[in-house]
C-alpha cells in the first residue's frame, strides 16, 4: 500500500522534501567508528531520478509516462533487503520555466512508488539553473536534505546517478557517488567519474558489496535478465525513443564534468 507523504521544505527557498508521514524530522546520526582509513559504513542509498531510476521524459508531470530503468525494481529491492534507507535526489526546473506545478511532481512521485515500492525521502530542487539556490545538482542541498530527513550523516550515504552533476553533488556533500552511464552521459563525465557501472543493478550491488550473480548479465525491460531470445539493444535503443531522450534539452553547462540535469 503506498503511503501518503507529508511534504515540506526546509526554507522557503530551499529544496521540497517529501517523507512519510510517521517519519518526524530527526538529527543527522554520526557515523559508528571505523577503522583508520575505512568507509564508515554505508546507511542509504539516494538515486537520481530521471535517466537513473525511470526513463527520462524531460519535463515529465504525466504519471502515465513513468517507466523504471532496466534494473531499477531489483535494484531498490536489493537495497531494502539490506536494511539501508532509500531516498531519491532530483533537480525539477520544469517547475521553475512554468512546466511543471507541484501536483505534477507529487503524481510523477506516487506513480515511481507504485512501481518500485516506497522511499524514505525524495528531495526534489524546483529552481532554475540561474536562481542560484543551493540545492540544484551539482551543488549538495538535495544530498544534505535527504540525509538530514533520513537521521544519516552524509559520509555514509551513496548517491547514483546518470551524470556528472549527481556524482558532484554527492561529492560536494561528502557522500559516495556512482555513475551509470547512459545515452546522455558525456564521455568526459564518464572519464572523470571515481565509480561507474554499466547498469543499476550493478552499481547497487557494489555498493553493498555483493558477489556477482546470474542476475548481473545485460538485463531486459523489467530488470530481469536477458536471454538468448533478446537481441541486444543499440545504445540510443536502450533508453527508449530517442527524442525522450536525446532531443530534449538538458540544460547542462556547456562545458565541465560536473553536467547540468533537468
Amino acid at each position: 500500500m503506498l503511503i501518503t507523504p507529508a511534504a515540506h521544505t526546509s526554507r522557503a527557498d530551499g529544496p521540497w522534501v517529501f517523507a512519510p508521514a510517521r517519519q518526524a524530522r530527526r538529527r543527522v546520526r554520526p557515523p559508528r567508528p571505523a577503522p583508520p582509513g575505512a568507509t564508515p559504513p554505508l546507511a542509504a542509498v539516494l538515486f537520481d531520478r530521471d535517466g537513473t531510476l525511470i526513463e527520462d521524459v524531460p519535463y515529465n508531470g504525466d504519471p502515465g509516462r513513468v517507466r523504471p530503468m532496466p534494473g531499477a525494481r531489483a535494484a531498490v529491492e536489493a537495497v531494502r533487503g539490506r536494511g539501508l534507507s532509500l531516498g531519491v535526489v532530483s533537480n525539477q526546473s520544469g517547475v521553475a520555466r512554468g512546466l511543471l506545478t507541484r501536483e505534477r511532481v507529487v503524481a510523477v512521485r506516487r506513480r515511481v512508488e507504485e512501481l518500485l515500492g516506497p522511499f524514505g525521502v525524495w528531495a526534489v530542487c524546483p529552481h532554475g539553473p540561474d536562481d542560484g539556490c543551493g540545492c540544484r545538482k551539482p551543488a549538495p542541498g538535495l544530498v544534505h536534505a535527504a540525509c538530514a530527513e533520513l537521521g544519516v550523516d552524509p559520509a555514509r550515504a551513496a548517491v547514483v546517478g546518470d551524470i556528472g552533476a549527481d556524482l558532484a553533488a554527492a561529492r560536494a556533500a561528502g557522500a559516495r557517488g556512482v555513475l551509470v552511464p547512459t545515452s546522455v552521459t558525456r564521455p568526459e563525465e564518464v572519464a572523470a567519474a571515481e565509480e561507474s557501472a554499466p547498469d543499476l543493478l550493478t552499481a547497487v550491488r557494489r555498493l553493498l558489496d555483493a558477489p556477482p550473480g546470474p542476475e548481473d548479465a545485460p538485463l531486459g525491460p523489467e530488470g530481469a535478465p536477458r536471454g538468448p531470445e533478446d537481441a541486444p539493444l543499440d545504445p540510443e535503443d536502450a533508453e527508449g525513443p530517442p527524442v525522450q531522450v536525446r532531443q530534449a534539452p538538458r540544460h547542462r553547462p556547456a562545458q565541465g564534468p560536473a553536467g547540468g540535469a533537468p
